[in-house]
């Protein structure tokens, strides 16, 4: 039973940083893409970046130039780097496998405010 854990979610202001962790379990993770998804408030779950298992990456044209995503396969872990952030930018993040969807973790909530 594969499980998806988010981390590193918090309160910045706008221009700040944050890195958000995301604990796989299973035997997967190593072969499997990795994606970061962005739910905000009343609106649709959305694809933010992805990584392939050899580590090619791409992004929403949203968040391209600030976010960075990667992924350690020792640790079965995927990050999200986030920089530069903006007021739009917050909601609820998730990670997932795309196109083979495992359970949904509970998600890390960031919030940009001043």
């Amino acid at each position: 039973q594969v499980q998806l854990v988010e981390s590193g979610g918090g309160l910045v202001q706008p221009g700040g940083s944050l890195r958000l962790s995301c604990a796989a379990s299973g035997s997967i993770f190593s072969s499997s893409p990795m994606g970061w998804y962005h739910q905000a408030p009343g609106k649709q779950r959305d694809l933010v970046a992805g990584i392939t298992s050899g580590r090619v990456t791409n992004y929403a044209d949203s968040v391209k130039g600030r976010f960075t995503i990667s992924r350690d396969n020792a640790k079965n872990t995927a990050y999200l780097q986030m920089n530069s952030l903006k007021p739009e930018d917050t909601g609820v993040y998730y990670c997932n496998y795309p196109r083979r969807f495992a359970p949904w973790g509970q998600g890390t909530q960031v919030t940009v405010s001043s």
